[in-house]
C-alpha cells in the first residue's frame, strides 16, 4: 500500500505531467531534448519562492492585504499578491530558459517551455496546497485538477504563444508589443481567475455565479489556447 504522503505527491503531479505530454506530443517536428525540458520545470518550481520577491513588497507597501473583506480588496490581493509577482518570474524564467537557447527553433517551442516553467510553478504549488489541506487532500487535489492546473496551463500557452511571436517576429518593432502581450494578458486572465474566486468570500450570496464565470473564462482561455497552439504548429509547417 503507499502511503497518504506518496499519494498527495502522486495527486498533486500527475495533472501537471500529463500537461507537460500533452504539449509535447504536438511538438512533432524536431522536438526538444528532455534535459531541456526537465531545466524548463525547475526553472518553474524556482519562480515560485522568488515571486515573493515582488508579493511580499507589494504587501508592505499597502497594494493588497490578505485581511481585507471589501471586493476591491481581494481583487488587489488577486492581481497584486498572486497574479502578477507569479506570472512577471513565470515571464523572467522563459526568458531564462531560451535566450541563449540554440533548440528554440521553431515557433512552438515557446509554448513548449512555457508550459513546462508553469506546470513547474504549477507543481510546486499543488505540493503545497494539497498538504495544507492533508485531512481533505483528495478533494482539494481533484478540484486543483480540474481547475488550478488548467488555468496555469493556458497561461502558459497564451504566454509562450506571444513570446515565439516576439523571437522570430521580422518586423523588429512589433517585438515590444508581443512581449507586452507575453505578460500582460497571462497577468490579466491569472488576475481574473482568481479574483472571482477571492470575491466569493465577500459575496457568498453570489458565489454560483462566480464560480460560473470561472468556468467561462477557463473555457475561454481553452478555445484561444487551441488557436495559439494550431497558428504556431501551421507556421512550423505542422498539419
Amino acid at each position: 500500500m503507499l502511503s497518504n504522503n506518496t499519494l498527495i505527491f502522486v495527486a498533486a503531479l500527475l495533472p501537471v505531467l500529463i500537461a507537460i505530454y500533452i504539449i509535447y506530443r504536438k511538438d512533432k517536428n524536431n522536438p526538444e531534448p528532455t534535459w531541456q525540458l526537465v531545466k524548463a520545470l525547475f526553472y518553474g518550481v524556482l519562480s515560485a519562492p522568488l515571486s515573493f520577491l515582488l508579493s511580499v513588497p507589494f504587501k508592505e507597501i499597502g497594494l493588497y492585504s490578505e485581511e481585507s473583506t471589501t471586493i476591491a480588496g481581494q481583487l488587489a490581493l488577486a492581481f497584486f499578491g498572486a497574479a502578477i509577482p507569479e506570472e512577471c518570474f513565470k515571464f523572467l524564467m522563459l526568458w531564462l530558459v531560451v535566450r541563449n537557447n540554440k533548440y528554440f527553433d521553431e515557433h512552438f517551442d515557446g509554448i513548449v517551455y512555457a508550459v513546462c516553467i508553469g506546470m513547474g510553478f504549477a507543481g510546486i504549488e499543488n505540493v503545497l496546497y494539497l498538504f495544507e489541506n492533508y485531512d481533505n487532500w483528495l478533494g482539494v487535489g481533484i478540484m486543483r485538477a480540474l481547475f488550478a492546473i488548467p488555468g496555469h496551463f493556458f497561461f502558459a500557452i497564451i504566454m509562450g504563444y506571444f513570446y515565439s511571436l516576439a523571437h522570430f517576429a521580422s518586423n523588429v518593432g512589433k517585438k515590444p508589443m508581443y512581449l507586452m502581450l507575453a505578460i500582460g494578458i497571462p497577468i490579466l486572465a491569472h488576475g481574473l481567475y482568481d479574483g472571482f474566486l477571492m470575491v466569493q468570500s465577500v459575496l457568498p450570496d453570489i458565489a454560483c455565479l462566480l464560480s460560473i464565470a470561472v468556468l467561462i473564462l477557463l473555457n475561454r482561455l481553452r478555445k484561444v489556447s487551441n488557436k495559439h497552439i494550431a497558428n504556431l504548429l501551421k507556421k512550423d509547417g505542422v498539419a
